[in-house]
């Protein structure tokens, strides 16, 4: 009998870190895999392209903004939608892209500095 491989993985985390996801997680109405998944893509963010969590953030809100779901969406379409603009490299993009615009905003108060 074969089966088709999940697209999941089971890990052990510290329950500290669950708690605080759990906390995180409820106002935001994010599953606590849901946040923890949340947080790895911004600290994959920042790590990648020098980006500030903050700045990061903002990217997340921006492109999430210029893809805003119908209000009638369901969360499990919106996080599939966000799973699929980061699996196609988009989310990264439209983060380069905010991250080239910023830079070009501040670049004249550097150069006065």
């Amino acid at each position: 009998m074969s089966s088709t491989p999940s697209p999941f993985a089971s890990v052990k985390l510290p329950s500290a870190l669950v708690q605080q996801a759990r906390e995180a997680a409820q106002p935001q109405r994010r599953s606590i895999a849901g946040q923890i998944e949340y947080w790895a893509t911004l600290g994959r963010i920042a790590d990648e392209t020098g980006l500030t969590v903050q700045e990061a953030r903002e990217a997340i809100a921006l492109y999430d903004a210029r893809h805003r779901a119908p209000a009638d969406e369901s969360l499990d379409a919106i996080e599939a939608r966000f799973m699929a603009a980061e699996s196609t490299g988009r989310l990264a993009q439209a983060v380069r892209d905010t991250v080239l615009a910023n830079r070009q905003k501040t670049a004249p108060t550097r150069r006065a500095a």
